[in-house]
């Protein structure tokens, strides 16, 4: 016959559970007031745009990734922009209170940031975008050429791909797709799996070793400013179902510099390659190591460049 546990292992158990549940409690009641407690939200043709602003001089519109919404615009103003520009970061698709519609494409969503940019009074913007922000961001160089004064990439999607590693790379898209739509879930494993969840970001072992702690700290940023998740979870799969911008890209006249990590697990390199070829006169810098986090291992470079090319195109 089995023999039942001690009271004192139930007890403790259940003293774990209710110290999870509270820090849980905790954490997603901070979150929530968080998110809530900034952003403009306007109605449009395609939905109510949530945004935030600041700074001033020369516009720039920042475009989040997947998992995102105008705090991981923030996060990108913070690290590679800085007070000296007039940012507007808007929340894409499905994310936190902009309005996801059924059947909505990235030319929708280039059709919106003009529409914001309109409500705002800005005629022109450099555009400085981040992973699964690239397609909406080219659509929009693309659509609206005359609205853009620079476009500036890192790590972006750019092309769909039947290359063999890119089954790979959707694989990982679709286990964050999943995870991103349960705050409990993705909560937790934020809190005990955070290395895991860096290598599910794209970030291989010898990158997550290798970061110093200022780096870890932006990272970490990165990944707790996404909870809560459920108010993102309609942008995700947004992201993974949407057609990408592929050779339509070849139409963009902006100025385009492109920040990609050769061994960027989430978003392959060969989209920075793609982009390259395709859009005229864009240069390339590439790093050889950094994954998905690479705008992190390499900040230093990549916000030098970044302004340097938005001042070198503002009022062209």
């Amino acid at each position: 016959m089995l023999k039942r546990p001690p009271v004192w292992i139930a007890l403790a158990l259940v003293a774990a559970l209710v110290w999870v549940a509270a820090e849980y409690r905790a954490d997603m009641n901070r979150a929530y007031a968080r998110v809530r407690a900034s952003g403009t939200v306007i109605a449009s043709p395609y939905g109510d745009i949530e945004y935030t602003s600041g700074g001033s001089g020369p516009p720039v519109l920042v475009i989040h990734g997947s998992g995102g919404g105008y705090d991981q615009g923030e996060l990108m103003v913070r690290a590679v922009l800085g007070e000296q520009f007039h940012w507007i970061a808007p929340s894409r698709f499905g994310y936190l209170r902009s309005t996801f519609r059924a059947g909505a494409t990235f030319d929708d969503q280039a059709h919106a940031y003009a529409y914001l940019l309109d409500k705002l009074g800005i005629r022109k913007v450099a555009v400085v975008t981040l992973s699964h922000g690239g397609p909406s961001a080219l659509l929009f160089a693309a659509l609206h050429p005359e609205r853009v004064s620079s476009l500036t990439l890192i790590s972006t999607g750019v092309a769909a791909s039947t290359d063999p590693n890119q089954s790979q790379a959707n694989q990982k898209g679709d286990m964050l797709k999943t995870i991103f739509q349960h705050d409990f879930l993705y909560w937790t494993i934020s809190r005990v799996f955070k290395t895991q969840l860096m290598e599910l970001m794209g970030a291989n072992k010898q990158v997550i070793a290798s970061l110093t702690p200022l780096q870890r700290d932006l990272v970490v940023q990165i990944i707790d400013f996404m909870n809560p998740v459920a108010p993102r979870s309609a942008g995700t799969v947004f992201d993974n179902q949407a057609a990408m911008p592929n050779e339509r890209i070849a139409a963009i006249r902006a100025r385009t510099l492109i920040f990609h990590a050769a061994d960027d697990g989430l978003q392959l390199y060969r989209n920075a390659e793609y982009a390259e070829a395709h859009i005229p006169g864009a240069k390339l810098v590439r790093f050889e190591r950094g994954g998905h986090l690479v705008i992190c291992i390499e900040q230093r470079v990549i916000r030098a460049m970044t302004q340097k090319h938005i001042a070198d195109t503002t009022g062209e």
